[in-house]
């Protein structure tokens, strides 16, 4: 069959491997199909968004006083307004949210806005609140700023604030608009570790999610960086946590991408060698990692993957944004060519993916073992990821005619320009249905996958066995699973003259772009230790044929940066294949994951162009995209 059959075929079996939350909402179920065993429902949310009450950047810098329930409305699909007066609405409604604001300092701006009556009259806590907010309009060191937050913090609580009742208001929250099998709604924090050096950024951040109600979630407080910049210290938190409550818990990190070469360095936190127990305790605690949001794509970096076209995706390479910060920069430092390479190796998740293969093989553990999620990180409580409708990291950059060349955030900080945020992303879980124990134990397992905005479906499946018919059957999903492991599974059982076969399916977002093609990236560890990466084009639309060095010709663009229009009369709906490894070798370590491409389209830059009319745009602001999907990986061990 040709490749035109094989796409056919794939819209007329969606119906049937392709289950979205919205087709069983409107149904009235919100269970999964009777006698199916595995997980038959693809579920979308952002596991990133922060509200007014992370007391910096959202509430003070960024100018986010809205109440925190503004996000769970908006997530929801409920028309709301933004601070700005202007509404605005989610095209469909997200299946799950995490809000996770900032464990430093959590609520106490807020609460000073929206005082409890026992801190109506508090003149310390007022006047800390005024200090803080002047020091911060001064733009202070990140070592200033967290010894800021930490004094605020202190004065709140003595004029009568309290962080657990912060937090108790911030669980009961989640647990009151938790609604299992329509809506989920996790309790969780983030943990903002600014690295080793707090005087150069080296963001450690991770989000922390529960997936128990209040009864546990309530016998801890928040771990916060002002209690430890170590991960491994919040890794024991975590473990106190599960000990204390029988709950569970989970963490994410993401931004690896900023974060000083230290995300996926192979030292500790206070550069000592890496231990087995240390490697086993981050698997243990981090089994996602967060691949792709508003700060930039930390899928892969251009210099660390010089033959892959695709790998240029909203870089950030510093604080900065896109380019580096000039010599001598207090925050970031103008980092030679080869300690540049060194420094991004560990902080991108492919290169880390590669490094767990080599530290598989030295402790028997891999810490880099995760799947993959996107998030927004939006700090307006808005969880939007898309290019049409893109309010900003912060309150104080919703849409008007100046907001790309206007600064992130002012002062001495480094920070990039508004053009160099990314409308991202979000996260998509297999899932039996929509509920807390059903959501938490897939991403346990990490049958998730991320997108950067469009809700393309994907199916992931290795196994030993797969046909290439098997891609035209009406029962998919029950062939992946009986034949192969899922996304985030391992292959096992290797037999004699056996190469792998993946069985992969994709569908594009039905409000959204045809694809251009579906990519299989491998990377492997040879048997002398070396570790190396390949880029698979292993199905393509518009019938286009392979070249002999495994390249594709282009799909073309139909975008109109102009009208900030496309037309999909370029590629195609759906792909689907069933594709071995040519290149297997038994005795090599190696992982499998794959990349969904879609046709170019208009990026936010392009419609704000468009919306205020604005008529010169610099030539560095890009005005078109190419969205994506990355699911997370199936390994094979020797």
């Amino acid at each position: 069959m040709n490749v035109k059959t094989l796409i056919h075929t794939t819209i007329l079996l969606a119906s049937v491997f392709f289950q979205s939350s919205a087709a069983l909402c409107e149904e009235g179920s919100s269970s999964p199909v009777v006698g199916r065993a595995y997980p038959d429902r693809v579920l979308w949310g952002d596991t990133h968004v922060h509200t007014s009450m992370s007391t910096g950047d959202a509430n003070l810098l960024g100018g986010n006083d809205l109440p925190p329930t503004v996000a769970y409305r908006f997530a929801r699909g409920e028309r709301v307004h933004a601070r700005n007066g202007m509404p605005l609405q989610l095209r469909r409604p997200l299946d799950f949210l995490v809000i996770a604001d900032h464990a430093e300092a959590l609520g106490v701006a807020y609460s000073l806005q929206h005082p409890d009556p026992q801190l109506l009259d508090t003149k310390a806590a007022r006047r800390s609140y005024d200090a803080f907010r002047l020091k911060v309009a001064g733009s202070p060191s990140h070592a200033e700023y967290l010894e800021l937050r930490r004094k605020l913090d202190e004065a709140w609580k003595m004029a009568g604030g309290s962080a657990g009742s912060v937090w108790k208001s911030v669980i009961e929250a989640a647990d009151t608009n938790n609604d299992p099998g329509r809506f989920t709604a996790f309790s969780g924090y983030e943990w903002t570790s600014v690295g080793a050096e707090p005087t150069v950024v080296g963001n450690l951040h991770r989000v922390v999610i529960f997936k128990d109600g209040a009864d546990k979630t309530g016998q801890v407080e928040p771990f916060s960086a002002l209690d430890s910049r170590d991960p491994a210290d919040l890794w024991d938190a975590l473990q106190h946590y599960e000990e204390l409550t029988g709950g569970e818990v989970l963490a994410i990190p993401h931004n690896g991408n900023l974060s000083n070469g230290e995300m996926f360095a192979l030292t500790t936190f206070d550069d000592r060698p890496l231990t087995s127990a240390y490697v086993s305790t981050r698997s243990r605690w981090e089994p996602l990692y967060e691949v792709t949001q508003m700060k930039g794509d930390t899928e892969t970096h251009p210099v660390l993957s010089p033959n892959d076209e695709f790998a240029d995706f909203e870089t950030w390479s510093s604080w900065a944004g896109t380019t580096l910060n000039p010599a001598g920069h207090p925050c970031c430092p103008n980092w030679e060519p080869k300690e540049f390479a060194s420094k991004k190796r560990a902080e991108y998740a492919r290169s880390a993916l590669k490094r767990g293969l080599a530290l598989q093989a030295e402790f028997g553990a891999n810490p880099f073992k995760f799947g993959v999620v996107g998030g927004t990180d939006s700090h307006t409580s808005f969880a939007t990821a898309d290019n049409d409708s893109f309010w900003g990291k912060y309150t104080n950059a919703t849409p008007t005619p100046t907001r790309m060349i206007e600064p992130v955030a002012t002062g001495r900080w480094a920070t990039p320009l508004n053009w160099e945020t990314g409308a991202a992303g979000y996260a998509a879980i297999w899932a039996h249905e929509n509920t807390r124990e059903s959501l938490f134990a897939a991403m346990r397992r990490k049958e998730v996958y991320a997108s950067t905005g469009p809700r393309i479906t994907v199916r992931f499946f290795g196994g030993w066995s797969f046909e290439p018919e098997d891609a035209f059957r009406t029962n998919l999903a029950d062939i992946g699973y009986r034949k192969g492991v899922p996304m985030g599974g391992d292959l096992k059982h290797w037999q004699d003259g056996e190469a792998p076969s993946f069985l992969i399916a994709a569908l594009k977002d039905p409000d959204g772009a045809n694809l251009d093609r579906v990519q299989v990236i491998k990377g492997w560890r040879d048997r002398s230790g070396r570790l190396h990466e390949k880029v698979y084009n292993v199905a393509q639309s518009d019938g286009r044929k392979l070249r002999r060095d495994g390249s594709l010709p282009s799909v073309g663009s139909t975008v109109d940066v102009a009208t900030a229009s496309y037309s999909n009369t370029i590629g195609d709906p759906g792909l689907v294949v069933v594709w071995a490894d040519p290149d297997f070798n038994p005795n090599e370590a190696c992982f499998y994951y794959v990349r969904v491409l879609e046709i170019p389209t208009p990026r936010w830059t392009a419609y704000d162009a468009r919306d205020f009319g604005i008529g010169e745009i610099s030539e560095e602001i890009p005005m078109v995209t190419q969205e994506r999907a990355y699911t997370s990986p199936i390994w094979y061990t020797p």
